[in-house]
């Protein structure tokens, strides 16, 4: 292959760029990934906003994973006024967050990057030759949906989550209607994992930097402290002086990278890595089965790290659908005063982190947020730098779809 790489718009990826890989002299003399989607300036315009504006406000920057906006936000809050919510009121986050897992989760692996693996070129035609595989996929989506409506009021953009709780509890009878369908997805997750297991996945490795957030007695996904496979434990006060975000001249994105250059790994090969130990019994069991061997450090298998996050947060919600029982006020009343914090959560995505400065009166003075796509775009680069020469010798577009497929596995939502 002589030509160079064009893709004006990557395709089964939330947003819009492009990828471009240049040749010279018949090897890899350039890559770019182009973030041309406009940028849209949400830490600027949440200044002079009300602290309790900013949960609703920070859900609007993605459609896929508004919980995990939520989530980081109200933890970086609360931290600022020394707030500690009940246990009630976290396993309700908890559980508002496997809901968006579950969505999150069944919308990439059926239909984003099966296709990829599966020689399709998109969900549509893959639906018409396996109908089972994109039912099964449609009906964990919606059980996710559902969920996030029951517990968030809306399906995209939840309106419930609040600094202090909850605006409201929700219907008991709502949340245990839903335990019937928790454990069907359940099921339906165990078989992913093995649908996931018996795909053919490209060769190709790397020795990632792996960080995400951890937590000795769970899974973390919710809160927890930042673990990095090469630096190990970072306080979040000093998460933005180990990573830091450039502007670099081809993207309106920021690119992270760590203070010696190094581009990093977050998302869920980078969670199952650094906590395999603390998945649940369904989730492990279903892991090794699959024949799992850690650490797994093919990009492309993300899929498959997905499938065994998907069982992961099933189970887990019917346990807290189960355990749901409210009792009190769904929110804690706020001293306003000023102050500063930070919060850090797991997005599907993978590490998502916020800081915010506020006045006396609870204004926002300065708002921090390093989402997990951005994250990982000079990873990205990086990968495409190493795997780019090994399928130069196919014909030009399989190249062209073998490089857009590892970009895919990132599952990067551009719009974050």
């Amino acid at each position: 292959m002589k030509k160079n790489i064009e893709v004006p718009a990557l395709a089964r990826v939330e947003g819009e760029g492009g990828l471009y890989i240049r040749l010279k002299d018949g090897k890899i003399n350039q890559v770019e990934l182009n973030i041309y989607e406009p940028p849209r300036f949400f830490e600027g315009f949440l200044q002079g906003r009300y602290f309790q504006e900013v949960p609703d406000i920070t859900a609007r920057i993605c459609g896929i994973c508004p919980v995990a906006y939520q989530m980081s936000s109200v933890q970086a809050l609360e931290s600022a006024f020394g707030v500690t919510i009940t246990p009630e009121m976290r396993r309700l986050r908890q559980l508002l967050y496997c809901a968006e897992y579950i969505e999150s989760h069944a919308l990439h692996v059926y239909m984003l990057q099966a296709p990829d693996l599966l020689h399709h070129e998109s969900a549509l035609s893959l639906a018409a030759e396996a109908p089972d595989v994109v039912r099964k996929a449609l009906r964990l989506k919606k059980i996710g949906n559902d969920l996030l409506r029951a517990i968030g009021g809306r399906s995209v953009h939840p309106v419930n989550a609040c600094v202090g709780g909850f605006y409201r509890w929700p219907e008991l009878f709502v949340i245990k209607e839903m335990i019937p369908e928790l454990e069907w997805a359940r099921e339906a997750a165990i078989d992913t994992v093995r649908f996931a297991a018996g795909l053919t996945y490209p060769e190709f490795e790397m020795n990632y930097e792996f960080v995400a957030i951890s937590k000795p007695d769970e899974y973390a996904i919710y809160d927890g402290e930042v673990l990095s496979s090469k630096k190990g434990r970072i306080p979040l006060e000093r998460f933005e002086r180990v990573y830091i975000e450039t502007h670099v001249e081809h993207s309106n994105a920021l690119h992270s990278h760590g203070v010696d250059g190094k581009s990093y790994f977050v998302g869920p090969l980078a969670r199952l890595n650094l906590n395999y130990a603390q998945l649940r019994p369904f989730a492990r069991q279903a892991a090794e089965e699959a024949g799992v061997q850690l650490p797994l450090r093919n990009p492309f298998k993300g899929l498959l790290a997905r499938a065994i996050e998907l069982v992961e947060v099933c189970d887990a919600a019917v346990e807290l659908a189960h355990l749901y029982n409210p009792t009190g006020p769904s929110r804690l009343p706020i001293t306003v005063k000023a102050g500063e914090g930070a919060g850090v959560s797991e997005a599907p995505r993978g590490l998502l982190y916020h800081r915010y400065i506020v006045d006396e009166h609870g204004m926002i003075c300065h708002a921090k947020i390093t989402p997990p796509t951005a994250q990982n775009f000079a990873q990205m680069e990086a990968d495409l730098w190493q795997f780019a020469p090994t399928v130069l010798d196919l014909p030009h577009e399989e190249t062209t779809l073998a490089c857009e497929h590892l970009v895919r596995t990132y599952d990067p939502c551009i719009s974050c």
